[in-house]
């Protein structure tokens, strides 16, 4: 029952050079249901970090205010940003220390970049943590990983690794009943932060 609460969707992470990228679909179901076709599955935390979410949507949204109040609160403490690895680490206390009792059905996955260069870490309910090249959570995931395993290098330029994202979370679509409508792209870079939807029907152009 578990799995099957926090499966319902697909995100991915790479990381290529000084860039994060980060994707997601866009449908949110309930059990056989779609609720809604335009959901936002990456949660901006900060002006270089983001998370992307897969699980109960109320238990999503508590670690998204629970990771941005983190950072605010290192910030406003330490005078900079925190590193990614710490707010990996503090997500992860979170979820472990609830676990026992009352666990947060989730499937994170943090991607940034702070003076270390740029990193993806990925997080489970039962707060484990690693840090990662290439990720995919959700129903979709296995599908999404096949692509991901098979044409990521770390040499990728930023267009190639966007495509290769894109074409991952639509692959899975294609075959996930919960997962659909089109792609949500988030990049992570030096001084950047972009977010962009694109529909199925388009494409990514490699450079």
């Amino acid at each position: 029952m578990l799995r099957e609460a926090v499966s319902k969707t697909t995100t991915v992470g790479l990381v290529t050079g000084d860039y994060v990228v980060l994707a997601a679909d866009k449908r949110a179901t309930a059990g056989p249901m779609v609720y809604h076709k335009a959901v936002k599955k990456i949660s901006k935390i900060t002006d270089y970090a983001a998370l992307t979410i897969s699980g109960l949507v109320a238990d999503a949204q508590y670690i998204v205010e629970n990771a941005r109040y983190i950072a605010r609160e290192y910030e406003i403490e330490m005078g900079g940003p925190i590193p990614i690895k710490a707010l990996a680490s503090r997500i992860s206390l979170i979820l472990s220390v609830y676990l026992r009792y009352s666990p947060f059905i989730v499937q994170l996955l943090l991607g940034g970049r702070d003076s270390t260069g740029a990193s993806l870490y990925y997080m489970d309910l039962y707060g484990s943590v690693t840090r990662e090249k290439y990720m995919a959570t959700g129903s979709g995931s296995p599908v999404a990983f096949g692509i991901l395993e098979k044409n990521y290098r770390s040499d990728l330029s930023l267009e190639e690794t966007k495509k290769l994202a894109f074409n991952a979370v639509s692959s899975a679509i294609m075959r996930d009943g919960f997962s659909g409508e089109g792609v949500d792209i988030v990049v992570i870079g030096p001084g950047i932060y972009s977010e962009e939807t694109i529909p199925l029907k388009k494409t990514i152009e490699s450079s």
